[in-house]
């Protein structure tokens, strides 16, 4: 496949980019609970505006493109107020959530390696419910992952058992601030305390609840403590693309003073070129998503996102009741912010999903690990808030169409193919069979999640490797 040798025509490039994005998720219909956070037509463009705007300046060269250090700045500065932080409070803009916890972990290891030379095999401990981004981080820095059960009724990280793990060469503790999964906080109180008594570091995920939270508690919602008021926390993560409906691209990670920070920063003058110095993973990269996230803070306000929180915080309690009376489904765990996760005993979830899809909603499925089954996850928005009824009665309805229908005839072949094998013995070769020769996007997924889910995690994750390598391939057409 080549590009246009002669250039294409705006009319006809537009057309293009139009059936290229036909079979996109609609995110702007206010029925996706998930994978886009929308609070409105008139906040995007605000967002797209800015982002336009400043394009092609390049944060790599902030003393030429003096705007990035400005908005950085000052959006560092709401984010240290947001987050109980004081003058020593210092951080930097990412392009998300996984950067911004790369870099935080990236600190905790340089750290480690200036202040506890000895330690040759460093340590991250992570209750099951941290993110998976925690897991990149440690993979990517050659770091082992010390892995702690949660509480299987409240889904919150178990400070005892992370204590029990602690060993010479620990070097961090993770909590989160709300789990991703089944949106609860960490007693991040108690883990402070840890994290103080033995000399490590600890690091609060506030991805999805950092911007949010202190409007649940303004709002009188019942939120534990979990920022930089918590002695004992020494970083922090807060996404602003999330619940403070930026445009894509947009992160915060804090630190409590500039003694940690600094081991997340990168400096290079041994090459022939110019010296480096850059703040985060990237080097050349666009102002726009810096921009888009003061454009959009500043237009909604500090008045407008308590109005958004209340009226989401309303929605999430309507919609856990409406599931707790469908019969068949229950809650993972009440949920203490707008992320919700719930299951059946008796009923394939991923058949309700699959059914719910065919009517025009968005939900995530899970797969079992540890005390945590499989389950169906939502992440409720602003435009969510005016579906919530329709939402619950299509739900109802599914779950019924759900119920009735047949077991899965392949997963059924596939788990009979796969019993008793050991993992470990699984090839390469094994898992090309059972991908086939395609390099399509499925279309049904409830059969792909149900065989998914029967696997062992290691081999999904083989499994997604081996899928996600075949598919990003040269297209054989032309379009």
């Amino acid at each position: 496949m080549t590009f246009s040798s002669t250039g294409m025509g705006k009319e006809e490039l537009f057309r293009k980019l139009e059936e290229f994005r036909a079979g996109d998720l609609n995110w702007q219909s206010g029925r996706a609970f998930g994978m886009v956070f929308n609070a409105g037509k008139d906040y995007m463009e605000v967002g797209r505006e800015a982002f336009s705007m400043f394009l092609s300046q390049n944060g790599l060269d902030f003393t030429e493109f003096k705007s990035t250090l400005r908005f950085e700045t000052e959006l560092i500065a709401i984010g240290a107020r947001h987050l109980g932080g004081d003058e020593r409070t210092v951080g930097n803009f990412t392009s998300g959530g996984t950067e911004s916890i790369m870099l935080a972990v990236k600190a905790a290891r340089d750290f480690s390696r200036a202040r506890r030379p000895e330690i040759r095999e460093p340590e991250i401990i992570l209750p099951i419910t941290a993110h998976a981004a925690f897991h990149k981080a440690a993979r990517y820095l050659n770091l082992r992952v010390v892995q702690v059960p949660v509480d299987p009724k409240t889904c919150r990280a178990e400070p005892d058992l992370m204590k029990a793990v602690i060993t010479p060469n620990t070097i961090m503790l993770v909590g989160s601030a709300p789990s991703f999964s089944q949106g609860v906080i960490d007693p991040i109180a108690r883990l402070g305390d840890l994290a103080l008594k033995h000399g490590l570091l600890l690091h609060v995920d506030a991805c999805m609840g950092g911007f949010l939270l202190p409007y649940y508690k303004r709002l009188g919602e019942p939120v534990p403590d979990f920022d930089f008021s918590v002695p004992g926390v020494t970083s922090i993560s807060m996404d602003l693309h999330k619940y403070a409906y930026t445009p894509f691209g947009a992160s915060l990670v804090l630190y409590r003073d500039k003694s940690l920070r600094k081991y997340q920063l990168f400096a290079c003058a041994q090459w022939t070129g110019y010296a480096i110095v850059n703040n985060g993973i990237q080097s050349t990269k666009s102002c726009g998503p810096l921009a888009a996230a003061w454009a959009v803070l500043n237009y909604i306000g500090d008045d407008g996102y308590l109005e958004i929180t209340r009226k989401k915080i309303e929605a999430v309690k309507k919609i856990t009741a409406g599931i707790e009376a469908i019969d068949g489904l229950y809650m993972m765990a009440r949920p203490e912010m707008c992320i919700l996760a719930f299951t059946s005993d008796t009923i394939n979830v991923f058949k309700i999903i699959e059914e719910m899809k065919g009517k025009g909603w968005y939900i995530q499925p899970a797969f079992a690990y540890g005390s945590s089954r499989e389950h169906i996850h939502m992440t409720v928005n602003y435009m969510n808030t005016e579906h919530v009824d329709a939402f619950l009665a299509d739900l109802s309805e599914c779950v019924k169409l759900a119920e009735k229908a047949p077991p899965s005839e392949l997963a059924t072949l596939v788990r009979n193919e796969m019993a008793g094998v050991n993992p470990s013995d699984v090839t390469d070769d094994d898992l090309a069979l059972l991908l086939g020769s395609g390099s399509d996007l499925p279309g049904e997924m409830s059969d792909v999640n149900e065989i998914l889910n029967g696997f062992p995690p290691e081999l999904r994750e083989r499994l997604l490797i081996e899928y996600l390598n075949n598919l990003f391939v040269v297209p054989v057409r032309q379009s």
